[in-house]
């Protein structure tokens, strides 16, 4: 278990690698060229920051805070800030302790997202985390407005060893959902996981389609735990975030799937997701394998961020 964590570490801490170097290297030359704590100081970590993309409000936060514990502590020397910036920002991060209720529960989980995004990959990969626990898992390709999704998923479930309940393209989603809701209750399934259509051009559409399905659900399977999954593209920075609050509005979000963070510099807009939005990142994406969807872990997370190496992590 403890090598199995080593290696998750690994990765997360390579697939940081241009947030973590974008970060640092702004935060070590503050640290290490600053004398004293002053407005200077202060200005100086917040334009790191929020060119990490956290954001100019949870920037703010996190700065005050700083700000507060230094004048509490009494504390001079910039470098002695180091610690209190990183305990800062993990605070920010708390997914909270039911955030994997989910996993526990004969349940339903939606995953709605914007075409591109790694929406369909995402449940696949997420089939995959469920299945390793020794779950019983069964995806339904309720996107079904796009072909190449159906035929997607139908990839990502048999490399991940779970059923797929599907219909052609142009079916209704709610009858692919209403299937899917049958097929799990005769099979005794744990968890179900139901691919959505990727469309925010029209909300009102997008609306009306998740009203149906969930008036599905709750009619076909009252007494499951729901979830509802969000997923953004890490890359896009601060547009996820604007994304995400388009996704509130027509859907009772309970968590956040961050993908593509192996690729971008813009990791640090997970910590503002979080901050800003009250909603937990519960997933991230560091890479394309079925295994490079990890739970997000705070400690973690800001460990990748800002260590060095990972021989501490190692031993």
């Amino acid at each position: 278990m403890a090598s199995e964590k080593k290696g998750l570490f690994r990765k997360l801490f390579a697939g940081l690698e241009k947030t973590r170097n974008s970060i640092m290297s702004g935060i070590d030359s503050i640290f290490s060229g600053f004398s004293a704590i002053d407005d200077d100081f202060y200005e100086e970590i917040e334009e790191t920051l929020i060119m990490a993309d956290l954001g100019l409000n949870t920037t703010m936060k996190i700065v005050e805070e700083l700000r507060a514990q230094v004048k509490e502590q009494k504390i001079r020397d910039p470098l002695a800030c180091r610690e209190l910036l990183i305990n800062s920002i993990r605070q920010q991060m708390d997914v909270g302790e039911n955030a994997y209720e989910f996993e526990n529960r004969k349940s339903v989980v939606l995953v709605i997202g914007v075409n591109g995004v790694g929406k369909t990959t995402s449940v696949g990969k997420m089939a995959g985390i469920l299945k390793s626990q020794g779950k019983r898992v069964i995806v339904a390709a309720a996107d079904t407005f796009r072909a190449a999704a159906i035929e997607q998923l139908t990839e990502w479930a048999n490399r991940a060893g779970v059923e797929i309940i599907a219909q052609s393209e142009g079916s209704d989603p709610a009858a692919v959902v209403f299937d899917a809701i049958s097929a799990a209750k005769a099979r005794h399934a744990d968890v179900l996981i139901c691919d959505t259509a990727g469309r925010l051009h029209n909300k009102k559409n997008l609306m009306e389609e998740l009203k149906k399905i969930n008036r599905i659900i709750d009619k076909e399977y009252p007494d499951c735990y729901r979830e509802t999954l969000v997923v953004l593209d890490g890359t896009t920075g601060q547009n996820a975030l604007a994304q995400a609050r388009q996704f509130m509005e027509v859907a009772d979000i309970t968590g956040i799937i961050l993908t593509k963070l192996d690729g971008t510099a813009k990791g640090g807009i997970a910590v503002a997701i979080q901050s800003e939005l009250g909603i937990p990142v519960k997933y991230i994406g560091i890479g394309e394998q079925i295994d490079d969807l990890q739970k997000f872990d705070a400690d973690e997370f800001v460990n990748a961020l800002f260590q060095k190496n990972t021989e501490d992590q190692e031993q």
